[in-house]
């Protein structure tokens, strides 16, 4: 009877060796420099150019008088006389440095928010329809309340952001606490961890894609809400931000500023989205095991 088992022995390490096989994540690929230029930053360069053909197709037709549609050509000479004088740079920092603070507070309000909301029931409850309810309220809307409440200087800008992002960071946490199976949390409680360790060791890595889905909406949130802020509240003390860039193009009736005011709000919202979500994300599905092409 011993050299069955001694035998099978070798097949049974096979086994859960191939079983570990699969748990394990897999090895990131190895690719040329061409074919991960050509995989990731060649797509979006070719339809950036597609774009910009379509949009001097446009205006070579004269569908549109001049200062309805101008040229590309324009747009980008307005553009880079402010980049030069240094104009567009100034708006840039007083919009990203009010957004990321804002965000940054956001996740610091609303990520105890979302687990006391995912946690205990009568929280839920209480406010978790108002939390829903608030997501969907477009932010322009918090403008004029905010200014008659604060007045016309930053506390009034970053209340705004506030109340755009916080929901959407707590509501991604909600998600993604609700997703987690529950044999995890009775694993910590067995191993002893108290309220505050299964919070921190159980539930926020397990619900980590979740909460990161929640981070990307509440920037995205944030950047609207302070662009709506921006655009509506105008002060020598407030500085000139990307939304106040915007506006003066309305004003003036300059539509190549406002092209160029939009290209820039767009421009940052794509490279917050390549420069630290994206990696973030693609980090995290790698150690789960999720994201063998990325």
């Amino acid at each position: 009877m011993a050299a069955p088992e001694a035998k099978s022995s070798p097949d049974l390490a096979a086994l859960e060796a191939g079983l570990d096989a699969l748990d394990a994540p897999p090895p990131p690929r190895s690719t040329g420099g061409w074919r991960r230029f050509a995989s990731t930053a060649l797509p979006p360069l070719v339809a950036l150019a597609l774009i910009i053909l379509v949009w001097q197709l446009f205006w070579a037709s004269a569908i549109e008088p001049e200062y309805k549609l101008p040229s590309p050509l324009t747009v980008a000479g307005v553009l880079w006389e402010r980049l030069l004088d240094g104009r567009a740079w100034e708006t840039l920092w007083v919009s990203t440095h009010r957004a990321v603070l804002g965000f940054l507070a956001a996740v610091a309000i609303g990520t105890p928010l979302g687990l006391l909301v995912a946690r205990i029931p009568l929280v839920r409850a209480a406010i978790g329809p108002l939390l829903s309810g608030l997501q969907s309220l477009p932010s322009v809307a918090w403008v004029p309340a905010a200014l008659l409440w604060l007045g016309l200087n930053d506390s009034m800008i970053y209340a705004v952001v506030l109340l755009g992002a916080v929901p959407s960071i707590a509501n991604g946490l909600v998600a993604g606490i609700d997703q987690v199976p529950p044999l995890l949390l009775r694993v910590g409680t067995v191993l002893g961890a108290g309220r505050l360790q299964s919070a921190r060791h159980v539930l926020l890595p397990a619900a980590l894609p979740g909460y990161l889905a929640g981070l990307k909406q509440g920037w995205a949130f944030s950047w609207r809400s302070l662009m709506a802020a921006e655009i509506i509240a105008r002060s020598p003390d407030l500085g000139i931000g990307l939304g106040q860039m915007l506006e003066e193009g309305r004003q003036l009736t300059d539509m190549s500023l406002v092209i160029a005011a939009i290209l820039l709000i767009l421009a940052v919202g794509i490279g917050v989205e390549l420069l630290f979500f994206r990696p973030l994300e693609r980090a995290v599905l790698r150690a789960r095991g999720l994201a063998a092409a990325v």
